[in-house]
């Protein structure tokens, strides 16, 4: 007897193959039986049995990146991820990771990660206590009391800071250093480490306000280390450089080519953006990632297959402090910060270079007439929530810029902007699907569990099948769903997951088609320290299910946590270059 059948579903099995009519036995987590048609054969029996009623059963999402390194702590069951359908979730991205961590550690890192990650740093204090030294301690404090299955990359900064100290920052290692961080890779490893992950991208800063740890460091020292992950099975690499952001020149190309080449395992990056007003970055790097699987690389260009909500303001750290030459001006003491940015010289200075070559990606912020009003804070501002600068500055008959300018210093600069896409016309969009069928690219990048209060990713899962089903229709919801589900696993080498089949995992969703979408996007304060982040609810998710045992039922998480650290090696299989 199963513990439970769930039975008159439209399989969605996760290969893109046509959904069809069937059901399927849970035993002891895994799927036992699998079955086409209506009716279930009369040797399955179990405990509990479900009826679908026609709704999509698939695998759980896998989401390939993200950053609940720290919010798993205080929340284990992965919200809002786990509301919209993602059973596994991959962390210690970018380079950035909370083990191994040295006794003195622990408050650098979190004030590195409230800078870099957007992770409210008195939820950080409140909910991270940093007691565990190595890689292991760190999972072993997670294992068995999580919702979701998660594997965690090995993160460069870490484990410069916990060889080196402070001189992680502006130095480079002793022989006897670098010995000392190779060493400590293949433990952290052998440990449950899924791979080695690292960031050479300008925009990644510490909290005091320098590059992090891993961008000081040389070829030879990454080369290094990609070489421990080639002796160590199940591994993979990830990291973020400047050619994501503007895309990838010749030494670039090479260095991925190289990475790859010495730890003889796949690497990922994030995120391949795409907008056709800049259509040259974008093939620039599906050009870069020709180049590299020309030359026998693995490696997969990570994008998002919506419009990511995301939100701005001149009074927290966000996006628009990445402005070339913005940073200074908005690091100011708030009376200081004012004064400048009233200063008509300074306005046209800000302007002109966030419309300069050297802004790259960021750039796309600059079109300020597009930006709506969010929440306000003064009685100067009431009434203009909801409103576009565009039509503010008509009424006014100021600049867009100014327009903004003004509305935000009437509130102290807590005024929270929220920026029009630039990208949500008809050939971005089918750029956007060019893309998703290239062989080089995965679908992912939320960053969820950062970013908190000025980004939603988490919600893509859901909102992009709702797209595929009822929407644009850019792809069908089979092969959406296999970009969220086989595809991943695939790149990770997860074992036995991403897929229904016989002796899988039963990480399991089901949803309506008619429905399934994300709701609208909310400020809601509920992490450590009353602090704030966006969230959107799921909608048209019936069960979220984790080694056969139910998350989610109708929208509303359960107590059960049913989740597992998955490790190198026991839980995944080498990929290779081919």
């Amino acid at each position: 007897m199963a513990d439970q059948i769930i039975h008159n579903a439209s399989i969605a099995d996760g290969t893109g193959a046509t959904a069809r009519l069937g059901g399927l036995a849970i035993t002891d987590g895994r799927i036992t039986a699998l079955w086409d048609g209506p009716q279930t054969p009369e040797d399955q029996t179990a405990e509990v049995i479900h009826d679908a009623n026609g709704k999509v059963l698939c695998p759980g999402f896998i989401d390939p990146h993200t950053h609940y390194d720290a919010q798993l702590l205080w929340d284990p069951t992965a919200s809002p991820s786990n509301l919209h359908g993602v059973t596994t979730i991959i962390g210690g991205n970018c380079g950035f990771t909370l083990a191994p961590l040295g006794p003195d550690d622990a408050d650098y890192t979190r004030k590195m990660l409230a800078k870099v990650e957007g992770m409210p740093l008195a939820a950080l204090e409140a909910g991270v206590d940093g007691d565990w030294d190595g890689f292991g301690e760190y999972l072993d404090r997670l294992d068995g009391s999580i919702a979701v299955n998660a594997g965690f990359l090995v993160g460069h900064c870490a484990l410069r800071r916990r060889v080196m100290g402070a001189s992680a920052v502006g130095s480079d290692p002793t022989p006897d250093q670098m010995d000392q961080m190779r060493s400590l890779l293949r433990t952290s490893i052998e440990a449950g480490g899924l791979g080695f992950s690292t960031t050479l991208a300008r925009t990644h800063s510490d909290g005091d306000g320098q590059p992090v740890a891993s961008r000081w460091a040389k070829k030879e020292e990454l080369l290094s280390l990609a070489q421990v992950i080639s002796e160590l099975e199940g591994t993979t690499l990830e990291f973020a450089s400047n050619g994501c952001l503007d895309g990838f020149d010749e030494e670039e190309v090479q260095f991925m080519i190289d990475f790859t080449a010495a730890a003889q395992r796949p690497l990922n990056w994030n995120v391949l953006t795409v907008d056709s007003n800049n259509p040259d970055r974008y093939r620039n790097q599906l050009e870069a990632m020709d180049t590299c699987r020309a030359a026998g690389a693995h490696i997969k260009a990570l994008t998002m297959p919506i419009l990511v909500g995301m939100n701005m303001s001149f009074l927290n750290f966000c996006a628009l402090n990445l402005m070339p030459d913005w940073g200074p001006i908005l690091a100011l003491p708030l009376v200081a910060r004012k004064a400048c940015l009233r200063d008509p010289e300074v306005r046209e200075f800000m302007k002109e270079r966030a419309a300069s070559p050297d802004a790259g990606v960021f750039s796309r912020l600059a079109g300020w007439e597009r930006y709506v009003i969010g929440d306000t804070y003064s009685a100067a501002n009431e009434g203009l929530t909801g409103k576009l600068i565009a039509d503010l500055a008509k009424e006014r008959g100021t600049e867009p810029f100014d327009t903004l300018l003004d509305i935000v210093l009437a509130d102290d600069c807590a005024t929270i902007l929220w920026p029009g896409p630039t990208d949500d016309d008809d050939e971005s969009w089918r750029l956007r699907a060019e893309a998703w069928e290239h062989p080089s690219v995965l679908i992912g990048g939320s960053d969820a569990g950062a970013h908190l209060d000025r980004m939603a990713g988490a919600p893509y899962t859901t909102q992009w099948i709702g797209d595929c089903i009822r929407g644009r229709k850019l792809t069908s919801m089979e092969r959406a769903i296999q970009h969220l589900t086989d595809a991943p696993a695939q790149l990770f080498g997860l074992k036995d997951r991403g897929r229904i089949a016989v002796g899988y995992h039963a990480d399991l969703v089901l949803f309506d088609p008619e429905t399934i979408d994300a709701g609208s996007i909310e400020l809601v304060s509920d992490l450590p320290g009353d602090t704030g982040r966006l969230m959107a609810e799921a909608i048209g998710v019936h069960r979220v299910i984790v080694g056969g045992v139910d998350i989610v039922v109708d929208g509303v998480p359960t107590d059960a946590l049913p989740g597992r650290i998955i490790r190198s090696g026991a839980d995944t299989e080498t990929v290779s270059l081919g």
